[in-house]
C-alpha cells in the first residue's frame, strides 16, 4: 500500500501542475479568439469602412414613385381646368359687358374723335376697379358717370390700362346716353390685353354732349 505524501513540497507539485494547466488553457482560448478575429476580418474586407456608405444606384428608378406621379398628373390636369374655366369665365363677362353697352360704344367713338385735348366731362367720371376673380382674370373698371349737369346729355369716356412703368397698354371708349340730370350711369371698361397681371386704368378723355 502506497502512502499519499503530504506536507509544503506535495502541495507546490499540485500548484505547478494547476497553473501549467491554467496556462495552456488560456493560451487556446486566445489563439482561437485571433482566429475567429481573422476569419471576420477576410470576410468584410470586401465592405466600405465608412458608416452608411454611398447610396446603392440599384434603387433610383429615374421617374416618380406611381402615387407621386397620379399627383402630379393630377395637379397638371387641375391646372389645365383652371386655365380653361378662367377663359370661359373671361368670355362670359365680356359679352356680357358688350350686350349691356349696345350702340353706345360706337357713338361715343365718334363723339370723341371731334375732341381736343381731354374734354368737357373728366372732373364728372371715377373708376372702380373690379375683382379679376369675378372678370375671368381680365382688367375692368366700373366707371361711374355722374350728370353734374342741369339738364339731361350723353357722355363718352375713353379708359386707358398702363402697366406699372406708365406704359399703355391697352385702351377702350364706354359710353352713357341721355343721363339726366343729377343722375349717374355706370357702364364697364375692361382689357383683353394681359390677362392675370395687373394693369392700372386711368380716365383719358370724357365727353359731356
Amino acid at each position: 500500500m502506497r502512502r499519499t505524501r503530504t506536507g509544503p513540497a506535495a502541495t507546490g507539485r499540485r500548484l505547478r501542475s494547476l497553473t501549467a494547466a491554467a496556462l495552456v488553457a488560456t493560451t487556446a482560448g486566445a489563439l482561437a479568439l485571433l482566429s475567429a478575429c481573422d476569419s471576420s476580418s477576410d470576410n468584410d474586407s470586401s465592405r466600405p469602412t465608412t458608416p452608411g456608405g454611398p447610396p446603392s444606384t440599384e434603387n433610383f428608378s429615374g421617374s416618380l414613385p406611381s402615387p407621386l406621379d397620379s399627383l402630379a398628373s393630377a395637379a397638371q390636369q387641375t391646372a389645365s381646368a383652371a386655365q380653361s374655366s378662367a377663359k370661359a369665365a373671361a368670355s362670359s363677362f365680356e359679352a356680357s359687358v358688350e350686350a349691356a353697352v349696345g350702340g353706345a360704344t360706337d357713338e361715343a367713338k365718334k363723339e370723341l374723335a371731334k375732341v381736343d385735348g381731354q374734354g368737357n366731362a373728366v372732373k364728372d367720371v371715377q373708376l372702380t376697379g373690379f375683382p379679376r376673380a369675378k372678370t375671368g382674370g381680365l382688367n375692368a373698371v366700373l366707371v361711374s358717370i355722374t350728370n353734374t349737369s342741369d339738364q339731361k346729355a350723353s357722355f363718352a369716356v375713353k379708359v386707358e390700362f398702363a402697366d406699372s412703368s406708365g406704359a399703355v397698354v391697352d385702351s377702350t371708349v364706354v359710353g352713357a346716353r341721355d343721363v339726366e340730370a343729377g343722375k349717374r350711369a355706370q357702364p364697364v371698361a375692361f382689357s383683353t390685353k394681359d390677362p392675370g397681371k395687373t394693369l392700372f386704368p386711368r380716365v383719358a378723355q370724357a365727353q359731356r354732349y
